[in-house]
């Protein structure tokens, strides 16, 4: 495959499993179209273009021809520059490299990771909350995630991929929305009673299976095994993690779980303030399984994968 056949099979892929739907995503998109068309002057230059038909700003190809051809991959979780490093010894090695496929955003696309997370907005009213009420308590934290990214160093590993003659890309939310639709129709048809059950449906899908023989496996941080799930909201996707006011909102919807990759500990404090149960599933081992169900795409056209940094590589072709 070339490289810019990986790039839109993992947009489209992340566009038929993003719980916006399509007719919000073609919204989307036509919104950006018209913002573009209404800029004036030199700043049509400092455009996103592949936001245009990709609306997953934390999606890029970061180096690399678009054509270039496509073999051998080599992908992880955070590819920063020791992992850019560790191509090249590889390559030393004789093992052949084509292209680094990172999941976290690096680069351009770290820096627009924050708007993403608008994403959340329309999660929190497939569970009931109310449109203005989601997107009033999101708005101050897409600020300040934005506000957060600003003094990073994006560029830095790719910067390393580019010196050393590596393609480069990044895939986040198609890889977090595979995910969540996967456990939403897993969750759906299981239909757990307690939150017993939802750690023992969790631990069934091996890349849970692997997290908790490292001691990273799935874990109720707030509620007890005996408690009742009740609705559950699956939170895997929409960035990184959105308002802590969300938990009192989700109550009042009549959400009783929330199953998500992480939490911080103010928002922990929120859930267990509203009565929330909250059941953290574990970072790598989520955003392995939405990689892989990614990467067993490429699997099946005989590309190979070699997983590094946290992906715990599982085959389901």
């Amino acid at each position: 495959m070339q490289l810019q056949e990986i790039y839109k099979l993992f947009v489209e892929l992340g566009k038929e499993n993003d719980p916006r739907g399509p007719e919000e995503l073609a919204r989307v998109l036509e919104r950006t179209r018209q913002e573009y068309e209404n800029l004036k002057g030199d700043l049509k230059a400092y455009f996103d273009q592949d936001s245009l038909d990709n609306p997953f700003a934390d999606t890029r190809i970061l180096v690399g021809e678009p054509a270039a051809e496509v073999q051998n991959v080599l992908a992880g979780i955070d590819m920063e520059i020791s992992e850019v490093l560790l191509a090249e010894a590889l390559r030393q090695r004789g093992e052949k490299i084509d292209l680094i496929i990172s999941h976290h955003p690096e680069g351009r696309a770290l820096a627009g990771l924050y708007q993403v997370m608008h994403m959340q907005e329309d999660m929190l009213v497939r569970m009931g909350v109310p449109v203005n009420v989601a997107e009033g308590i999101l708005s101050s934290r897409i600020s300040e995630v934005q506000r957060n990214l600003m003094p990073l160093n994006h560029n830095r590993a790719v910067d390393g991929a580019r010196l050393l003659g590596f393609p480069f890309m990044c895939v986040h939310t198609p890889a977090d929305n595979m995910v969540n639709t996967f456990l939403e129709k897993l969750f759906q048809e299981k239909n757990p009673r307690t939150l017993a059950d939802v750690l023992e449906i969790l631990r069934e899908i091996p890349e849970y299976q692997a997290a908790a023989k490292m001691g990273a496996g799935p874990k109720i941080v707030v509620g007890k095994e005996k408690n009742r799930a009740g609705k559950i909201m699956i939170d895997m996707t929409g960035g990184t993690g959105g308002s802590k006011d969300a938990y009192a909102k989700l109550a009042a919807a009549g959400v009783g779980t929330v199953i998500g990759m992480h939490i911080g500990e103010e928002h922990r404090k929120e859930a267990e303030k509203n009565h929330v149960n909250v059941v953290i599933a574990g970072h790598m081992a989520s955003d392995s399984l939405g990689m892989n169900l990614l990467l067993d795409h490429l699997e099946k056209k005989g590309i190979n994968i070699k997983p590094c940094s946290g992906l715990l590589r599982v085959s389901r072709n």
